[in-house]
């Protein structure tokens, strides 16, 4: 009998509005079929929620994509081999930027934030942003995490009464750079977002989207998708029906987890 293989271990990125917590169904799933799991948050953000909310990080200021992707690629570099990256959101978008730079052994990036060359011209993606956006000079700010915001852009799928439950447990303060990095990078030729969607070495690619995501509109992961055409890396899209932005962690969670485990399974 052939012995088995150990799995290598799995990179969980979190996205904004929130911390690492927001990964503990998947990271008790994976472990529980043999993966090693890390999930470390992004920098200055190692409080509980509701300590961050009371009192942010004055360093969460000016925090940008590069500095928070440059936090992981020093997370990646200490393990002893290549891990899987698993992103949500910004970190999906982080994802695909850390692949692109040759590092993970692959990545999935679910409902990912746009890199350079894909925009958020959404109706509901840019009702979920507008109140950063619209905040004059909230490049430079801490933007404290809105109930009602949160609610749209991240809990439709979830009962009313459910959700302060799970905005006092997860929603944290948020740097407001990255908003604008992510929706002006085009027009200020910043290049934090920027991936070289034809790279052909890059390590293998699922992203996927939910069809209820207020958030990240499947449209816009489709366009995303789209843009590896010119790689011959493997890149593979998958869909789920009726899932909203919270899709790691509302009731259902367990169907895209497997649908990766099943996508990881797969990989040479």
């Amino acid at each position: 009998m052939r012995p088995v293989q150990p799995r290598p271990p799995i990179l969980f990125i979190h996205g904004a509005w929130v911390t690492a917590r927001c990964w503990d169904p998947f990271v008790g799933y994976f472990s529980a079929h043999g993966y090693s799991c890390l999930a470390p948050n992004w920098p200055h953000r190692d409080a509980p929620p509701a300590r961050l909310r009371e009192s942010p990080p004055p360093e969460l200021a000016g925090l940008g994509v590069t500095e928070i992707v440059d936090h992981y690629a020093r997370a990646i570099g200490v393990l002893p081999e290549p891990p899987i990256l698993i992103g949500h959101s910004y970190g999906g978008l982080f994802v695909q930027v850390l692949l692109d730079r040759g590092l993970g052994r692959a990545g999935v990036a679910i409902s990912p934030a746009p890199p350079r060359g894909v925009l958020a011209l959404y109706p509901t993606s840019i009702r979920a942003n507008f109140g950063v956006l619209r905040r004059w000079g909230g490049w430079h700010k801490i933007i404290p995490p809105s109930f009602g915001e949160f609610s749209y852009g991240f809990l439709n799928n979830v009962a009313p009464a459910e959700r302060r439950a799970i905005y006092d447990a997860q929603a944290v303060p948020e740097t407001g750079r990255i908003f604008y990095q992510a929706a002006f990078a085009l027009l200020d030729g910043d290049k934090a977002t920027y991936v070289n969607f034809a790279n052909s070495t890059r390590a293998p690619l699922l992203m996927t989207a939910g069809t209820n995501d207020h958030n990240v509109a499947p449209a816009m992961v489709r366009v995303n998708y789209a843009k590896y055409r010119a790689s011959p890396a493997q890149t593979d899209y998958q869909e789920f029906h009726g899932r909203s932005h919270w899709v790691i962690a509302e009731s259902g969670w367990e169907e895209v987890a497997s649908a990766v485990a099943t996508w990881l399974d797969a990989l040479p």
